[in-house]
């Protein structure tokens, strides 16, 4: 039951002023992610999967938030999502060079029922690794069909979890974990077509990272690594030298440093980081420039004189990097306060008693975009639905309210009989507190506005 105080109109000037000033903010001093998360029931861990995070329904919005947007911005530059597999057997990896190079940081799998596979008698023939990446796979897409110069570049992009053997030791909460997820992205492309593309990237990056108010980005160059590498030295420079010069062009010379002997096994990288509100340094996006892994493949296409001998060249590149470590850093960033159109708690209705719950739940399944208890027997595919809740609890207005702002709620929005009469809710921000009245479209217009601006 809600209460319902005597002897006073339920949404008198009174009860107004309850709502807009008695749950006042408070700053707070900055918090961990993890306790951001605890606090706002983010996500979770547990000893028996270390290293691998639980997301909780209001993490996964997020999550799911930060993917549909890449998603979009992939189709905007070209790439074509594909979903590919978790396990390859071994003779995969070391094709790629993954196994001589990189075996330590893979997980192992082997059946227990090994008459389940053929070749018994061979071991190496039904030993598997998870994959620590998406390349090869990708490579193989590229290896089964004939190309030729008039369909490059090809661009994949791929969010399917990848699996890490990081030290157990090493492992901490989102920002260092064995299992993650990367808006992992591939490009095949002719050597004159490297400079635009690695270029597209960087603005993507740097727009991408303005959206979420992180301007304040460093750039460096990885060399090849001292012992563990492929190919000749060479090869190594020329692509060296054409990141340098990617980087001169576009983020400017004297704005991006050198790690010596930090690239990957296979090519130089533009490393990209970021500073946490602790001030703790995270890589994030990266630009992989690969001369290697085409020709281990054997990776041809029929070029314009009209060889079939062309080798692409392949560039990695990511521009969250791990998901899991990019949602640690805007955890920090926003220490909670989580903007409209990210947030996985948008709005709450608070009904003043409960007469109004039932003009509540209308509004609510307004604003939902018609996707809760829609009459329709399916919801529809794509509309702009907004997560809405109502609080029903026998609180005080005031109480309610102090709890929805607590909680990180973009929009408070209050109902009753005045409200009701005049057609319109009186709503306020998380952190203004003067009401607003509005009708349910100009809320509804309002939210479609705030997400398609990224506010």
């Amino acid at each position: 039951m809600i209460v319902q105080r005597k002897g006073a109109r339920l949404l008198s000037r009174s009860i107004y002023r309850l709502f807009s000033t008695k749950a006042k903010e408070t700053e707070s001093s900055t918090q961990s992610n993890h306790a951001i998360s605890n606090k706002q029931l983010l996500f979770t861990t547990d000893p028996v999967s270390p290293g691998s995070v639980f997301f909780l329904p209001h993490g996964t919005r997020i999550l799911n938030k930060l993917i549909q947007f890449m998603k979009n911005q992939q189709v905007k530059y070209g790439f074509q999502e594909v979903v590919t597999p978790l396990i390859f057997k071994t003779k995969l990896w070391q094709k790629s060079g993954h196994w001589d190079n990189y075996k330590d940081d893979m997980f192992k799998v082997v059946g227990n029922d090994l008459s389940k596979e053929e070749h018994t008698d061979n071991i190496e023939e039904h030993e598997y690794g998870l994959k620590p990446m998406n390349c090869p796979s990708h490579c193989m897409i590229f290896a089964k069909f004939d190309r030729s110069y008039q369909e490059l570049p090809v661009r994949y992009s791929d969010f399917s979890s990848l699996h890490r053997n990081e030290a157990s030791g090493a492992l901490s909460g989102l920002t260092r974990v064995r299992r993650f997820h990367q808006d992992d992205g591939h490009i095949f492309c002719s050597l004159d077509q490297i400079n635009q593309e690695i270029k597209n990237t960087l603005t993507l990056i740097k727009d991408t990272y303005s959206i979420f108010g992180i301007n304040e980005i460093e750039f460096y160059l990885s060399t090849r690594p001292e012992e563990k590498y492929i190919g000749d030295i060479e090869t190594w420079n020329k692509a060296e030298d054409q990141l340098k010069n990617v980087l001169n062009s576009t983020v400017g010379a004297g704005n991006w440093k050198i790690r010596e002997g930090d690239g990957a096994f296979y090519g130089p990288k533009i490393d990209v980081l970021l500073t946490d509100a602790f001030g703790k340094k995270h890589q994030v996006g990266t630009i992989q420039l690969d001369f290697q892994l085409p020709n281990r493949f054997d990776l041809k296409y029929v070029g314009e004189d009209g060889n079939r001998d062309h080798q692409p060249i392949l560039v990695h590149r990511a521009v969250y990097g791990s998901l899991e470590r990019f949602f640690a850093i805007l955890l920090d960033h926003y220490q909670g306060k989580w903007p409209f159109w990210i947030n996985p708690r948008q709005a709450i209705i608070i009904p003043i008693n409960e007469t109004h719950v039932p003009v509540a739940e209308s509004l609510q399944k307004r604003l939902s975009g018609e996707m809760l208890n829609g009459e329709d027997a399916i919801a529809p595919l794509t509309s702009f639905n907004f997560y809405v809740d109502i609080d029903k609890r026998g609180e005080t207005i005031g109480a309610r309210t102090k709890e929805a702002i607590q909680k990180g709620y973009s929009y408070i929005i209050l109902i009753g009989d005045k409200d009701i009469a005049n057609g319109t809710f009186a709503v306020r921000t998380r952190d203004d507190r003067k009401v607003k009245n509005m009708t349910s479209n100009e809320i509804y217009d309002t939210f479609v506005q705030l997400e398609k601006s990224y506010k």
